[in-house]
């Protein structure tokens, strides 16, 4: 292949011998170009029989070449090109070649130059020379190559094809679709070479001969037509020279003119077709050129012309309808003298058959139809004129054609046709009317109702009503009278029937008003009618009829004062017709909503007293029927409602005739239908109902005396119906029917010998029974529904009387006594239903009652013939309902005979089927006799009680007894289900008592009490799971019928296993309430039988336990309740430890409620519960998650109280009294393992203990007596339980397990038990135990303060106090700031410096303190929050300790500050602490010194000049309380004196405080006055004069050192005064002030001011005799 290949390649082809050369291959990619290019060939020349492989190769292939062009696309389509220049090449390969390259093309957009025109040269020429089939495809794939091409070297591709297309010189084929391709594809550029193309295309028109070529100009013609209106919408995107409309209309209609006289009189049709394709382009440009419009029309009678060929008629007539529709669009209509011609040819192609070869004969009529609508929009009087010329043949085709037409212009809806146009039409259609053809009347049918629906229905009312009734009266009678088989005449008139329908539903809808004629015609028309199938549209125009003719009345009416009104014959036998046929309200098309709605729109028309409730009652029926299908409605429920319905209307027309008119109508309707039917049930009860309303005693009795004379009583659907019509009508006649009934019977009764008669109508032979029966189930069927008032006064006499009567004088054979216990059941019922029965008492019942013991007793004990005992037995169930009620001793005398009666009878064989059927039948009865004679007591307690009189033999000693009593108590359920059921569940835990008793006898001895007592438990287990709606699958019921029958065997372990098995099943049925009643039932009954039935007891306890115990969270504390109270008494090992267990189970999985119950027992001192406690105490695990709980008790106490929702919560939040549970706590701690320490629980424990502790109130001598206590023993507890000692002694114990002696050692040296036993000291002792357990105890200090902060943040106060008081010594340590638990504690203690107890605020503010010395660095990150904190405890209002902590706390935290982090609660802190300076407390005046001096140490720079000012106003008081009768004090503010020196910036006052080495307070202070009063004498005497007035002011103070102090400081100041400022000095009221102090009680204070006086002395005369100035 190769070689050939390259043969080829060194012989070029001739043809291309003037392009240029080829570009040499790089790389071999033409050699590989050429293999691929050989597998795609051989891939198509090869057929693969799977059709999968030889695609997927030459697809592989031709993805390769199209890879390898998108990386080298020149070199690629080079080698292309050359292959297709290679001579010889196949028609495949080149089509390859060309499918290649137009995918190179659009996957590579613009190509090199070179290559493009190569490649457009070469498929130029290949497109151009056509051969034969397959020249045609290579030039099709030729031209598709150049149009792809074209979309980016379009100027390359439309160059060469214009080189190719020259006027007057036939161009080729493939250059003219070419060109069209082009103009398709590239509009915008292909423009400016339109008119060219164009104009040289028409000079080749006339040397075009071929069919092909001519198609093919055709089609082109289309494009470019196609094209230009594209372009000419578009006109704004072009960016080429603009072309007009005109000018290109001017262009195409030579053409257009050439192609209609010359290429469409052609005689090849695919040419006529092209040409037709052609113009309706061409004609969308010509068409709106006002000059060329009037050419076109000359030419369409050519057009027309055409219909006589064999073209499809379609595409000439849209041609026709284009040219028509835009003359009346641009009103320039044809030339009238082409109308004929035009009329004509178009009212053929309706009129005339089509051709066979014609595929769109329907289109076709349809285009023909709009083209009559736009001539009759431009000459309607020309067309009608045709028309009704048209119509005056006699040909049905024609005549249904022109009427087809007409209905279309009548239809015809924008713009809406002339009325002229419409009368003109119409005159055509009256024309025809007479014509009797099914098709013409049909046609006529459908042009009304087009008039209607088109609105023009007043054109219609007369002629055109008139002869729709007329069509509807004459299809109904053809069809009525039709042939039997089925006929062609016969199929018409149906289908004219139909449109007459659809014609009339039309009319009346639309219409407004209506001709009498018409009305009274349909009406008739419903009401004779035997075709009943049609009336739901006759209704439907009813309807619509009535409605439009009230609304265009209404306003006369409501003028006129009347309501709304039409004229009906008779109304009540309209009612009547419509209420019998909608009783079956879906025949017919659903015929049931049309008469409800013809009802409800002639309410005011039938009876006006109705239209009220009607406009509300039929919406709902009509819902009703509108929510269904005959598929899913309910008959019974429907006519319920239709009754109702009806009953409600009669209420409405009381006082008049009105009701018993409607009864005869129902009356005469009866023989109209069959027996049995829906509508003749129906009409029974309607009757029956209708009659009950009527007024006139004496009518109805009439109506009723008919009634019974033409029953037929042999046939049992009539005879019933008879009798629910009387009884119904008891309803409103209870007299008028008793006395029917009275007269009914005189009549007939002439002779009691002869009662074979054939009374008035000799085809009804009655028997004396038949008629006896129905008498007594009429009697029986008017007391079930007459009024009950009414019964009351005839129940007795004379409907019982007679019903006794008829009973007793016959022959009572089987039928009769049937008949008589029916009466019984019927007359029991309606007794039953009586309103306030409680003062009446049904006489006949005693006689009722022997009468049918007497039935019972006569039937033979050992057979059963009949179920006349069955029926008896049920009609004593019925009796037992009314009163008098039977008494006890009855009803026990009743069960006996009933059931003596039914266990007496013999089991029949099983292959009698029919007595077997009678045996089942009688134990039904006599299951529910029994359960109707209990029916009093038959209820949860009613069972209880019968099932507490079986109890004993159920629990006997004796087997055969407890096998009758298991089999009754079988029975006896069953009765009970079905009698009760769901509707009075049992007693809450009475299932699980029922299940309980029975249990046990699962293990029985016996083998059939052991089957028996499964029975009882499914018995139970359905009506359990019936009542709570609980699953009860059928894997459970197989697995109870397996127990069944694994009962039977005798091994007892087997046995055992088996009630197991049973109790499994059992348990999932079970609720709460029924486990603990089956419990507390089966712990009763443990020793009562014997061991079998105790162990029996204990697995079903163990079974439930074991699978419910998760179910059982409310229900714990009952349980463990019976479990405790009966385990003292039971004495068998077995059974004990079972018990035990069982207890432990409910603590694993409820430890909280458990724990509850078991703390509100008794002290733990009794033998069975410290059996159970130590119990416990054995497992160390379950031991631990119990201390667990118990320290939940006594933490909750100090948490917020939780709400109960459920018992469990009830339980487990229920009050405990904390000894108990401390008591508790040392058992345990004390039992268990010794090894084992503890530690997981140290902490928690720990803090339990001490919140218990710190919540404990009052002396400790008082030991409170608990409830649990009282409840066994009398008087106090024993000495050593209490409170306080019981937990500290379990403190101790819980120590002991640490083994650390260095921590005993010091707990009992530094008496921390003491102080926390306690109440006084328990904080101190708190405070120590935290402070030796974070020395200790290293393990625990995270979790223990955790637990802290959980407490501070308690609600509790006790608890927020003890946990504040061991915050204070873990704020001293770094514990907190470790453990990042930092935080969380600031800020709890800033909310318990804001809480109102005194001691919580003081320790939180102790533990803030405290920070400083355990978290140092922490100090400044908090320095805000503590400073604020602390300086609102130094503004509260109350006593000192608060104040006095916070002060301390500052004093703390201001060490670790520097100034600036102080901020601006320094002058806050400043001011505050002065206030405290002169305070009453010693405490106070201490620690306000000791901070007032640590805020000199902070002071720097910024605060220098504020501080110097507060250290002047506070200077008198720090000289004066260096003094203070407080030593500490005194000390304290010498100690800040000394620190604010250094503020005066004066040296001697410096020196002064070091030379103060070895002198005591007072000669310090001395010294320190003298200093500073002479220092300020020579720089500040005006300071010096206000120091002197501010110590003056102290000598009232309420210390007698500070009185003195002052005293001794004035007379220093004045001493160092100088002379202006004593001129200053009221020296009269000085000395009043200082003699007053010689009254002191102080004799300091008296010295001190005798001293300062002299001073005084001496200093006023030393002044000069000026008059008096200053301030005293």
């Amino acid at each position: 292949m190769a070689e050939s290949a390259t043969d080829s390649n060194e012989r070029p082809s001739e043809e291309t011998e003037g392009l240029d050369p080829l570009q040499p291959d790089d790389g071999g990619t033409f050699q590989q170009v050429t293999n691929l290019l050989d597998i795609m060939d051989s891939e198509s020349a090869t057929a693969d029989a799977s059709g999968v492989g030889p695609s997927l190769r030459k697809a592989l292939a031709s993805a390769i070449i199209a890879e390898k062009a998108a990386s080298q696309p020149c070199v690629v389509m080079s080698s292309l090109i050359r292959c297709l220049q290679v001579p010889q090449i196949s028609t495949r390969r080149k089509v390859n070649i060309y499918s290649i390259l137009q995918e190179v093309i659009q996957q590579e957009g613009e190509l090199e130059e070179r290559c493009v025109q190569r490649l457009v040269a070469i498929a130029s020429k290949e497109m151009r020379e056509i051969l034969e089939m397959e020249g045609y495809l290579r030039a099709e794939v030729a031209s598709d190559t150049l149009v792809a091409l074209s979309r980016n070297h379009f100027s390359m591709v439309m160059y060469e094809m214009q080189h190719h297309l020259r006027p007057l010189d036939l161009a080729d084929e493939f250059v003219i679709i070419t060109l069209a391709k082009l103009a398709n594809g590239n509009v915008f550029e292909f423009m400016p070479y339109m008119g060219i193309t164009l104009a040289t295309i028409f000079t080749m028109l006339r040397l075009v001969n071929e069919a092909k070529m001519r198609q093919v100009i055709c089609s082109a013609m289309e494009t470019f037509c196609e094209t230009v209106q594209f372009y000419l919408k578009h006109l704004e995107d072009s960016v080429y020279p603009v072309m007009t409309e005109e000018q290109f209309a001017v262009k195409l209609f030579p053409m257009y003119r050439y192609f209609v006289t010359v290429w469409l009189r052609s005689h090849n049709p695919e040419v006529k077709l092209g040409v037709i394709k052609a113009l309706k382009p061409m004609l969308s440009l010509l068409l709106p050129n006002d000059d060329l419009r009037e050419q076109v029309y000359d030419y369409v009678p050519l057009l027309l012309a055409e219909y006589q060929g064999n073209l499809e008629a379609l595409f000439i007539t849209q041609v026709l309808r284009q040219i028509l529709e835009v003359s009346v669009a641009t009103r320039t209509p044809v030339p009238q003298m082409q109308l004929h011609t035009i009329f004509t040819e178009l009212h053929i192609q309706v009129c005339v058959r089509a051709p066979a070869q014609q595929q769109y004969v329907g289109q076709n009529v349809g285009e023909i139809e709009h083209c009559f609508i736009a001539l009759a929009r431009s000459y309607p009087k020309e067309l009608m004129k045709f028309f009704l010329s048209q119509m005056e043949t006699s040909k049905e085709a024609i005549r249904v054609g022109t009427l087809t037409l007409i209905r279309a212009v009548v239809g015809a809806n924008e713009p809406r046709m002339n009325i002229r146009t419409i009368c003109l039409a119409i005159r055509v259609v009256k024309s025809s009317i007479s014509d009797t053809r099914p098709k013409v009347r049909m046609a006529i049918l459908r042009i009304m109702s087009q008039l209607a629906m088109s609105g023009f229905q007043d054109r219609i009312k007369g002629w055109g009503l008139k002869f729709v009734s007329m069509q509807l009266t004459l299809s109904t009678y053809k069809l009525t009278n039709r042939r039997d088989s089925l006929h062609q005449r016969d199929l018409e008139e149906k289908m004219v029937h139909k449109v007459t329908m659809d014609t009339v539903k039309i009319i009346t809808s639309v219409v407004s008003g209506m001709t009498h004629e018409f009305w009274v015609r349909l009406l008739c028309y419903v009401m004779e009618t035997d075709n009943v199938e049609v009336l739901t549209p006759i209704c439907i125009s009813l309807t619509n009829l009535a409605e439009r003719q009230f609304h265009t009345a209404d306003a006369e009416s409501r003028a006129a004062g009347g309501s709304r009104h039409v004229d009906l014959p008779v109304p009540q036998r309209l009612l009547a017709r419509l209420l019998v046929l909608m009783s079956s309200p879906y025949e017919g098309e659903g015929r049931g909503i049309a008469m409800l709605n013809l009802l409800r729109t002639l309410s005011h028309s039938i009876a006006p007293s109705m239209a009220d409730m009607w406009e509300l009652e039929i919406p709902l029926l009509v819902k009703y029927l509108e929510e269904h299908t005959k598929f899913t409605w309910n008959q019974k429920t429907w006519e319920d409602k239709l009754i109702q319905f009806l009953r409600h209307s009669l209420k409405k027309t009381r006082g008049s005739n009105w009701s018993l008119r409607l009864g005869k109508e129902l009356n005469n309707q009866i023989e109209s239908f069959d027996s049995p039917s829906l509508e003749k049930s129906f009409l029974y009860r309607a009757l029956g109902f209708t009659l009950a309303t009527g007024l006139e005693a004496n009518k109805v009795e009439l109506l009723l005396l008919e009634l019974l004379y033409k029953t037929d009583y042999g046939k049992d659907f009539d005879r019933e119906g008879v009798i629910l019509c009387f009884g119904l009508c008891a309803r409103g006649q209870v007299k008028t029917v008793l006395n029917v009934l009275h007269d009914f019977e005189e009549r007939i009764q002439e002779s009691e010998q002869s009662w074979q008669i054939g009374a008035w109508r000799k085809d009804h032979p009655w028997r004396r029974e038949t008629v006896k029966s129905a008498l007594m189930v009429m009697y029986s069927c008017v007391a079930l529904h007459c009024h009950w008032q009414m019964l009351r006064t005839h129940v007795d006499t004379p409907i019982t009387s007679k019903i006794i009567h008829h009973y007793t004088s016959s022959s009572q054979d089987v039928g009769l006594k049937m008949a008589f216990m029916k009466s019984v059941v019927q007359v029991t019922k309606a007794v039953e239903n009586l309103k306030d029965t409680e003062d009446f008492q049904f006489a006949q019942k005693t006689t009722l009652t022997a009468i049918l013991v007497a039935i019972i007793k006569a039937e033979p004990p050992d057979s059963l013939a009949s179920p006349v005992r069955t029926m008896a037995m049920d009609a004593l169930w019925h009796l037992s309902k009314v009163k008098p009620f039977y008494s006890t001793e009855e009803n026990s005398e009743l069960m006996d005979i009933s059931m003596h009666s039914v266990i007496s009878l013999l089991p029949p064989g099983e292959d009698n089927e029919s007595i077997m059927a009678l045996y089942e039948n009688a134990l039904r009865a006599l299951e529910q006799l029994m359960g109707g004679l209990m029916c009093r007591q038959l209820d949860p307690w009613g069972l209880q009680e019968v099932v507490q009189l079986l109890e004993k033999w159920i629990l006997s000693e004796k087997e055969w007894e407890r096998e009758k009593a298991v089999h009754l108590h079988l029975r006896l359920m069953q009765a009970y289900v079905q009698s009760i059921g769901v509707c009075i569940p049992l007693k809450l835990g009475q299932f699980g008592t029922l299940v309980g008793l029975i249990a046990p006898s699962t293990c029985d001895s016996h083998e059939r009490t052991r089957v028996a007592s499964a029975d009882v438990l499914s018995c139970l287990l359905d009506l359990h799971a019936s009542q709570t709606c609980s699953s009860w699958d059928d894997s459970a019921e197989q697995e109870l019928a397996r127990c069944k029958e694994d009962l039977r065997d005798a091994v007892v372990e087997t046995v055992f296993s088996v009630s197991s098995r049973i109790a499994e099943v059992a348990c999932k049925q079970f609720t709460c309430d029924d486990v603990v009643s089956l419990i507390q039932k089966l712990c009763e009954n443990i020793g009562a039988v014997g061991l079998q039935h105790d162990r029996a007891s204990v697995t079903w306890i163990d079974a439930f336990l074991q699978r419910r115990v998760k179910d059982l969270e409310d229900k714990v504390a009952e349980i463990l309740g019976a479990i405790l109270v009966h385990l003292p008494v039971v004495e068998p090992p077995e059974v004990r430890r079972h018990l035990v267990e069982g207890v432990l189970l409910l603590a694993h999985h409820h430890r909280e409620t458990v724990l509850t119950s078991l703390l509100r027992q008794p002290l733990p001192l009794q033998s069975h519960l410290k059996e159970v406690w130590l119990a416990v105490a054995e497992n160390v695990p379950f031991a631990r998650l119990m201390l667990h709980g118990l320290m939940g008790r006594l933490q909750s106490r100090f948490t917020p109280r939780a709400t109960a929702t459920s018992k469990a919560d009830v339980w487990r939040l229920a009050a405990v009294d904390p000894l108990m549970i401390v008591c508790t706590i040392q058992l345990l701690i004390e039992k268990v393992d010794k090894d084992d320490a503890l530690l997981d629980l140290f902490p928690d424990l720990v803090y339990t203990l001490l919140m218990q502790l710190g919540s404990i109130q009052g002396p400790e001598a008082v030991s409170p007596v608990l409830k649990t206590w009282r409840l066994v023993h009398t008087g106090a507890l024993p000495g050593d339980i209490n409170p306080q000692r019981v937990t500290v002694k379990s403190m101790q114990l819980l120590f002991e397990r640490l083994s650390s002696e260095q921590l005993a050692h010091t707990l009992e040296e530094q008496g921390v038990w003491a102080l926390l036993g306690s109440s006084s000291t328990f904080l101190q002792g708190a405070g120590l135990l935290a402070r030796l357990c974070i020395q200790n105890a290293e393990g625990s200090w995270q979790r223990l303060s955790e637990l802290m902060l959980r407490g501070m943040a308690s609600e509790v106060l006790s608890c927020r106090i003890s946990s504040t008081a061991i915050c204070v010594e873990f704020m001293r340590d770094p514990i907190l700031y470790q453990e990042k638990l930092l935080k969380p504690a600031v800020l709890l203690l800033e909310q318990g410096v804001g809480q109102r107890d005194e001691a919580l605020r003081v320790l939180s503010l102790r533990a803030l303190g405290n920070m400083a010395l355990g978290a140092p660095r922490k100090v400044r990150q908090y320095r805000k929050l503590l400073l604020e904190t602390c300086l609102c405890a130094l503004r509260g209002v109350g006593g000192t300790r608060v104040p006095c902590a916070g002060m301390e706390a500052l004093a703390k935290i201001l060490a670790e500050l520097r100034e600036g982090d102080v901020g601006s609660s320094f002058d806050a802190i400043s001011e505050q602490c002065r206030s405290f300076f002169d305070d009453e407390s010693e405490l106070l005046r201490l620690q306000a010194f000791r901070l007032f001096g640590a805020l000199a140490k902070v002071v720097r720079v910024s605060k220098k000049h504020f501080f110097k000012e507060e250290v002047r106003r506070a200077w008198v008081p720090l000289l004066l309380h260096c003094q203070d009768p407080c030593p500490d004090a005194a000390q304290a503010c010498l100690e800040a004196t000394c620190q604010c020196v250094r503020f005066w910036g004066c040296k001697a006052l410096a020196d002064s405080w070091v030379r103060r080495d070895g002198c005591g307070a007072d000669e310090t202070a001395a010294v320190l006055q003298t200093t500073l009063c002479s220092v300020l004498t020579q720089k500040k005497p005006a300071v010096l004069y206000g120091f002197l007035l501010e110590t003056m002011t102290y000598i009232k103070s309420n210390l007698s050192r500070i009185r003195m102090a002052s005293c001794n400081l004035a007379g220093i100041i004045m001493k160092q005064m100088s002379e202006h400022y004593l001129k200053k000095l009221d020296f009269a009221a000085l000395r009043d002030s200082l003699q007053e102090l010689q009254l002191d009680s102080d004799p300091g204070v008296r010295r001190a001011a005798l001293d300062t006086l002299q001073i005084l002395d001496t200093c006023s005369q030393q002044r000069p005799s000026t008059p008096l100035e200053g301030v005293s």
